[in-house]
């Protein structure tokens, strides 16, 4: 990775570098955190928060072990303490919604000390049994995606949309949560198979009630760049920025990122669309509380 070219283009303003959503080794990061860290300290980042894929009612290659919780608010402390004169470090989790038993609302994870949460929806149960054989993951390759469309969906795209706006829908309504993590991922592997098509009703209206109830809530929505620079997705999808700016949903702008070099990768370029589209803040954890910035 040309780390070296993705700095430079981190200096484009510095009281915006900040990113809150990244993975290390404690699920299926590449690094440890302290070397996330260092990338970040080096970009000469304002602040920066952990948010491991949280423990699952099952164990899984992308998901934190329950068993680890305290070493990784552990060393999240401890690399806040070591590094606090350089940067702010904040902990928190990226949380799974499954179903009105296991999503962020439930006081497991409201007990965390955590400084902030991300709820995401990248499984779907198909029953009330929460196991590994008992899920369709929206987030994995398009072969494995396609093949759960075509056996537990009927080969019908709307359905297992309409399934994936329904547990967001949920997860909403549940709270427990700060940040919406990439709330229309469905479309990262859907818009590849037969049918799928964001102008039609079946898409778009659960699509913009989830917006309308954001927006009631109060919840902030990343911009997630983590496919940007690589597959030109961002998400939301470019075509939905405009309605969060019309419905006044706070923004923020995250990488995502699974590699240390990239904690600041396709933010430069999200913020600069943002401004095209007549954004002008962004929501930023600042000394503990969440705070509007101007971009």
């Amino acid at each position: 990775m040309n780390n070296t070219n993705n700095f430079q283009r981190s200096a484009f303003n510095s009281r915006l570098n900040s990113n809150f959503h990244s993975h290390s080794t404690f699920c299926d990061g590449r690094s440890s955190p302290e070397d996330f860290l260092k990338f970040a300290i080096s970009g000469k980042f304002r602040a920066y928060g952990f948010s491991s894929h949280s423990p699952l009612p099952f164990e899984t290659f992308w998901n934190m072990s329950a068993v680890d919780m305290p070493e990784y608010l552990t060393e999240c402390d401890r690399l806040k303490k070591k590094y606090e004169h350089l940067i702010e470090i904040y902990t928190g989790l990226e949380i799974d919604y499954l179903d009105e038993t296991y999503n962020p609302s439930i006081p497991y994870f409201r007990e965390l000390p955590l400084d902030y949460r991300i709820a995401s929806v990248h499984f779907l149960p198909l029953s009330g049994n929460l196991t590994e054989s008992n899920m369709v993951c929206i987030d994995g390759s398009y072969e494995e995606f396609a093949r759960s469309v075509d056996l537990h969906y009927e080969g019908d795209i709307r359905k297992i949309t309409e399934r994936y706006y329904q547990s967001v829908y949920a997860m909403l309504e549940a709270g427990g949560f700060d940040i919406v993590g990439h709330p229309d991922k469905i479309y990262q592997n859907g818009h590849l198979y037969p049918g799928f098509t964001m102008d039609a009703d079946w898409y778009r209206e659960p699509l913009m009630a989830c917006l309308e109830l954001i927006a009631q809530k109060g919840y902030i929505v990343e911009i997630n760049t983590k496919n940007l620079i690589r597959k030109q997705q961002l998400f939301p999808h470019v075509r939905y920025l405009p309605l969060l700016k019309k419905m006044h949903i706070p923004v923020m702008v995250n990488s995502d990122c699974h590699y240390p070099d990239l904690v600041n990768d396709g933010r430069p370029e999200a913020f600069k669309l943002l401004k095209n589209l007549g954004f002008r803040t962004t929501m930023e954890l600042i000394k503990g509380e969440w705070k509007v910035k101007e971009m």
